[in-house]
């Protein structure tokens, strides 16, 4: 779609529920400027603009406002002029918007109402503020001092998604036509070859979506417009943008899509059935070649370790040169399944056929194959357990003649476990291999060999009593390995018990540790009366008393350590830092401790002695003096905030941060404050009773 360089006309439209012009027509309006304006370009873009209408619209006439304020007289003189030959029929009237300093009445001698029978149209010369005798405000834009609100730009952005739209739909429709009776043709002409490469050059989906977001965009326009919102929109969106035509270009396309997704539908399951006859041939022209000959050069199960091995070795590397045709044959086999569940009726009988050939062939090559494997499997699995489970024996011997180092109680643990778990493989693998050796036994009683379908016997004594022999002494070595067993057992028991006692006794040390620094950080108030210092007092006392016993349950720890050290006749792990780090850590928590108490005690008696003077039961001697206990006892106190704990080993440390003791050391201060200040009232009150 064009548009000329210099201004854009737009079209609007009156409706009956809203227009007063008698006409009900349309209204175009021609904005000129003061730059040259091309004819050449202004009647293409009317003849664009009143193409769009439909002729039912342009029956009812135009009524064209050409503004000439900010142009020459020339200039609209020539743009009426051309209206008489771009659009006599449909003009009704045509309103020229004259400047406030009219033209030069000389210019203007050109009479337009006496050219009325030759143009074939009214035109009449009208100020802006004068054009709505002609016009109802409503259908005017605010430039003309009217109230419709018309947005022209994005009339235009919507005009140009919609012409776009009807291209590329269009040109679409047509390719999907010709592809969908062209797959039409080839189903009727089944030797004709199709033509797999013809497809649409515009993908339908990304066209269906624009088509239905401009159909919703009209609709939701139309709607808000008819409900009059506050959306800028025109009255003559629902027949420029043409809501009927997007909506027939979008079911005929929907139309042609949906048949086109058959015919790819069609062409991909011909591909694929295909594919399926040509994998298929394939697969059974190997099985009942190269797979059979294979199975008929292996024969014979050996009758030693080294023999069967072999055998079976050979036997793998032809499993797995089957199990890449078996994997096909499973992938073919869901292919097929899947186009019988969902296949026509003339590809039924053709699948099946194929169905049922691939299964029998590879069903009795996959049974030959597991035949040969059994017999091979019940000598060479005998002697694999047997060289395991002997192997086992050995790694269990080598484990209990070691030395058990001590390090910690999780490597005793897991050496322990480990121990076991080797100990119960044994069993099982002992238990396995008297299983397997009777699967060996039996089969050489009951049938020796066999060679293309024929049975040879053969002397299998010698075989079968050394079978027996090899249960036996694994038998004999797996008792005296159990029990060694059970005496390592019991000294890793005790290590066990060592090490946790010694890790217990070590978090006993952390536990006191932390319980020394929550001491000295959160347990820094000295309460804001009496009453709850005494209860921070007995708070203390339990908190003591959890730290009493994380002493004492260390201290049992690291005497069960001796004990232990003694019956296993190592070097006592205690006598290391442990019992010194326990003992400093209690001697810093136990003068800490003291510290808090004092410092709680002195804060009670100052709150104590406080509370008296504040009640004023006492007289004003008793009140004196419990005043000046008051101040020596918060003096006392506030100078005992300042001295930090000194641990027996030198170290000093703070109760909380210099912040918190302000704080605490502020609100003591306050509260002697406050106690002088009623000292003095109520000494005042009594002399001035006297």
């Amino acid at each position: 779609m064009w548009f000329p360089v210099f201004r854009v006309l737009h079209i609007q439209k009156k409706e009956q529920s809203r227009g007063k012009d008698r006409r009900s027509g349309l209204i175009l309006t021609i904005p000129l400027c003061t730059e040259q304006t091309s004819m050449e370009e202004l009647s293409s873009t009317l003849d664009y603009l009143l193409g769009i209408p439909s002729d039912k619209c342009k029956a009812r006439g135009f009524t064209v406002i050409v503004d000439g304020r900010k142009s020459q007289w020339n200039i609209v003189k020539t743009v009426v002029l051309m209206l008489q030959n771009v659009i006599p029929a449909e003009v009704s009237l045509v309103c020229v918007v004259k400047p406030d300093e009219f033209w030069d009445k000389k210019v203007t001698h050109f009479c337009f109402w006496k050219e009325k029978d030759r143009l074939g149209f009214e035109v009449i010369l009208v100020s802006a503020n004068k054009l709505t005798r002609y016009i109802e405000p409503c259908q005017l834009t605010d430039e003309f001092g009217g109230s419709l609100v018309y947005d022209h730009m994005d009339w235009v952005n919507k005009r140009l998604v919609f012409e776009k739209f009807t291209k590329e739909s269009t040109s679409l429709l047509d390719e999907l036509v010709v592809i969908n009776e062209s797959e039409k043709s080839n189903q009727l002409d089944k030797e004709r070859p199709p033509d797999c490469n013809f497809l649409p050059s515009l993908d339908p989906e990304t066209v269906l979506q624009t088509g239905h977001e401009l159909l919703s965009e009209l609709q939701q326009r139309r709607f808000n417009g008819s409900e009059g919102g506050g959306v800028a929109w025109s009255p003559m969106d629902d027949e420029l943008l043409a809501q009927p035509q997007v909506m027939k270009l979008l079911d005929s396309l929907r139309e042609q899509y949906t048949k086109y997704q058959e015919v790819c539908r069609q062409r991909s399951k011909r591909s694929q059935l295909e594919e399926i006859q040509t994998k298929v041939m394939q697969v059974v022209n190997w099985l009942e070649g190269p797979g059979t000959e294979q199975l008929r050069t292996q024969w014979g199960i050996g009758d030693s370790i080294r023999a069967s091995q072999a055998l079976q070795q050979k036997h793998e590397e032809m499993e797995s040169q089957h199990s890449e045709w078996f994997a096909v044959y499973v992938e073919l086999n869901q292919q097929i399944a899947a186009l019988l569940s969902a296949g026509d009726e003339e590809d039924l009988v053709e699948l099946k056929g194929l169905q049922q050939q691939l299964s029998d062939v590879c069903y009795r090559q996959a049974s030959q194959l597991e035949s040969r494997q059994n017999v091979l499997q019940s000598a060479h699995e005998f002697h694999g357990t047997a060289q395991d489970l002997s192997q086992q024996l050995d790694g269990l011997l080598g484990m209990l003649c070691a030395d058990v180092a001590p390090t910690d109680g999780a490597a005793i643990q897991q050496t322990l476990k480990h121990l076991e778990e080797k100990l119960k493989s044994v069993e099982g693998a002992l238990a396995g291999l008297r299983e397997k050796g009777q699967v060996v036994i039996d089969q050489m009683s009951n049938q020796t060999t066999w060679s293309y379908g024929k049975e040879v016997p053969i002397e299998n004594k010698e075989d079968i009593d050394h079978i027996q022999g090899v249960m036996e002494d694994m038998q004999l070595r797996k008792q005296r390995c159990e029990d060694m067993v059970d005496v390592r057992r019991l000294k890793m028991l005790q290590m066990v018990q060592l090490f946790k006692c010694e890790e217990d006794a070590s978090q006993a040390v952390e536990w006191l540790g932390e319980l020394l620094d929550a001491l000295l950080k959160t347990h820094i108030r000295l309460g804001d009366d009496a009453q709850e210092t005494k209860a921070l007092l007995e708070k203390h006392k339990k908190f003591v008393d959890v730290a009493q016993s994380t002493y004492d349950y260390g201290r049992q720890l690291l005497q069960a350590t001796v004990v232990l050290c003694q019956s296993l006749r190592c070097t006592t792990r205690s006598s290391g830092d442990t019992l010194p780090r326990l003992n400093r850590v209690w001697k810093q928590f136990t003068v800490t401790s003291e510290e808090r108490v004092h410092r709680l005690e002195m804060a009670c008696s100052f709150h104590t002695a406080a509370e008296k003077v504040e009640q004023g039961d006492l007289p004003v001697e008793m009140e004196q003096e419990t005043y000046e206990e008051v101040e020596m006892v918060g003096k006392t106190l506030l100078d005992r905030l300042t001295v930090p704990v000194i641990f027996p080993d030198g170290s000093e440390q703070y109760f909380g941060s210099p912040g918190d003791m302000a704080s605490s050391a502020v609100h003591i201060r306050d509260k002697m404050k406050l106690l002088l200040r009623h000292l003095g009232c109520v000494t005042c009150v009594h002399h001035g009773t006297m």
